[in-house]
């Protein structure tokens, strides 16, 4: 409270026992694959050196990143597990990639000579994982040119062959399972063909969190785990396989409190009318932390005394109102849930995304930087 008396009263706590119990459910899960826990985002915008110290003391083997930056900061956090790029960096990134002892994901002709150029000038011999592009078409390489490149990358100076890889568009959708299938055909075909060339590397991986969970057969040797560390499934088909705890809680303290007559509009544009007498309550989040613009408009509420309140009016950039009800005796200081649990009730990020028509991956990672991360515990 100390703390809070001099910055804004609002936070992000985050239940690092969660982190860590998620990754040793999908561990138990995948065995004897190993877990990759994907930190990129700022860990989802659960904060990222937390969250993979978390990963990793629940079993979690290896990292992964989307940028070279995110590699980095890890490194100067002291993590020193593997750290998976999982695009290819640009040629000006490469010497940041040995430097840091990072594993690049490749996929042209370009990034090989790159990257073995930088190795080469450090003396030293980086770890290359090949990546297949095998119907997502983001990025990656035909299948047939990224059998190519892992044969190049095997027989480079510099260079050593540690993974071949690729990512599955529709895991998540169970009514799509042909789709997965034939990725994973595409995928397999590929691999034999780097067998009759003699080529091995060390970790095949296709598996993201719902191929981890719903598809066996796309476990190989590693799975790579993004929204289901953070305690959330990657889609309803495959919602409850696996027991997840949601990490996150986006809490504040309420600011002010007024008590208005029926009739009476609130926030820009009026758009809200006190049906009777209420109470209005202030609380320090808006749509410049990740609170959407749009929540108020789709009938969201938040917890206040373990009640659900709906939010009263448009949200703005540093604040939102609530209708606590004319019964109300809520004070400034008050505590308010927006995402978590309060007394007997909990708003989900996935409550969120149902109702702004989205997935929660993008509710959490909009979290901004202007609320606090609070982790709460590594246990002792």
């Amino acid at each position: 409270m100390a703390a809070e008396a001099r910055t804004r009263p609002a936070w992000a706590s985050i239940d690092l026992d969660a982190i860590a119990s998620n990754a040793a459910a999908m561990v138990q899960l995948v065995a004897p694959a190993e877990l990759c826990a994907v930190v990129k985002a700022n860990g989802y915008g659960h904060g990222a050196v937390d969250v993979s110290r978390a990963a990793l003391a629940g079993g979690a083997t290896r990292l992964a990143v989307a940028l070279v930056e995110e590699g980095v900061s890890l490194r100067k956090a002291n993590i020193d597990a593997p750290i998976l790029v999982l695009s290819q960096p640009p040629a000006a990134a490469m010497a940041d990639v040995v430097a840091y002892e990072l594993v690049p994901t490749l996929y042209t002709r370009r990034g090989v000579d790159a990257l073995a150029t930088a190795a080469g000038r450090n003396g030293t011999t980086v770890p290359v994982h090949i990546k297949a592009d095998t119907g997502m078409h983001r990025v990656g390489a035909d299948p047939a040119a990224a059998v190519e490149l892992a044969e190049i990358v095997q027989n480079t100076k510099g260079l050593t062959l540690d993974g071949f890889w690729t990512h599955l568009a529709v895991s998540e959708d169970l009514g799509r399972t042909g789709v997965t299938d034939a990725q994973l055909g595409r995928f397999d075909m590929a691999v034999s063909e780097l067998a009759a060339r003699g080529v091995a590397p060390k970790v095949l991986h296709a598996a993201n969190s719902a191929g981890a969970i719903a598809h066996p057969g796309s476990r190989y040797d590693l799975v790579r785990c993004g929204i289901a560390l953070y305690g959330y499934a990657p889609g309803p088909d495959v919602a409850g396989r696996v027991d997840l705890k949601p990490a996150m809680t986006l809490a504040a303290r309420v600011t002010h409190v007024r008590q208005l007559a029926a009739g009476e509009g609130i926030s820009y544009g009026l758009r809200y009318t006190t049906a009777r007498p209420t109470v209005i309550a202030t609380v320090p989040l808006g749509y410049a932390d990740g609170v959407p613009r749009a929540l108020a408009a789709a009938h969201a509420h938040v917890l206040v005394d373990g009640r659900r309140c709906p939010i009263a009016g448009t949200v703005t950039m540093d604040q939102l109102m609530v209708d606590c009800g004319p019964e109300s005796r809520v004070s400034p200081g008050d505590e308010v849930v927006l995402i978590g649990s309060q007394g007997g009730e909990t708003i989900t990020a996935e409550d969120w995304a149902e109702r702004l028509g989205t997935i929660s991956y993008e509710i959490v990672c909009g979290i901004g930087p202007r609320v606090p991360r609070r982790p709460t515990s590594l246990s002792p």
